[in-house]
């Protein structure tokens, strides 16, 4: 029994750890980062990762639970969400992988720079939002409440973890970028695109076979 519950939650904490990583791209936030901490001193800089990896980790959590909440109100199946999901992760691979950069419209004073656009939409945008939510709707598949509970609690340390991830990497913005160089984040944001194809069509996948077949 020990093995089954440490199994399920090796296998949810596993998924979404390697799939958030995936689709973040920590070092693909590096050029916003430097951009945004320009003019801060490392003590501000350090604070200003601190916070965007704080909202990151706050939205993806609400979208955990609020995720299924959303689809209900709008009558979408989770079959459809998987989908929509695997189409919107495919298409930003294929961004990634093409070379094609989206970039945050830049804030003005009056907006807190660590929410918009760091955390959101350049931490946490649309892909990783759909694959929380893609991942809540397996989740409430599951019957057995200790189960469920094991899935609920390896996704948020996940979410954590990929996080902590995130603020380490932008809080050594500065030398990675001077280590790494362009070229270096060029490929590693191009492999990422690839990996992120990956994913995708596993969740269209997934959702064709829950939308269509009913399982």
């Amino acid at each position: 029994m020990i093995w089954l519950s440490f199994g399920l939650f090796a296998s949810f904490f596993l998924g979404a750890f390697l799939s958030l990583v995936t689709i973040i791209n920590p070092p693909s936030a590096i050029p916003l980062f430097n951009a945004l901490s320009l003019h801060l001193d490392d003590r501000d800089t350090e604070l200003l990762a601190r916070r965007a990896s704080i909202y990151a980790f706050a939205i993806l959590t609400v979208s955990l639970f609020a995720g299924t909440l959303i689809l209900t109100t709008f009558g979408i199946s989770y079959g459809a969400l998987r989908i929509a999901g695997g189409i919107v992760v495919a298409l930003l691979g294929h961004g990634m992988l093409f070379g094609r950069e989206q970039r945050a419209p830049a804030p003005d004073d009056s907006q807190n720079p660590a929410f918009f656009p760091l955390a959101l939409p350049g931490i946490s945008g649309p892909g990783s939002i759909a694959v929380i939510i893609g991942i809540s709707t397996e989740i409430r598949e599951i019957s057995g409440f200790a189960d469920t509970a094991i899935a609920w609690i390896a996704t948020i340390v996940a979410i954590a973890c990929a996080s902590l991830l995130t603020w380490f990497v932008l809080r050594s913005a500065r030398p990675i970028s001077n280590r790494l160089g362009r070229n270096g984040i060029e490929v590693m944001t191009r492999l990422m695109g690839f990996l992120l194809i990956c994913i995708g069509v596993q969740f269209i996948a997934s959702g064709i076979r829950t939308f269509v077949l009913g399982i």
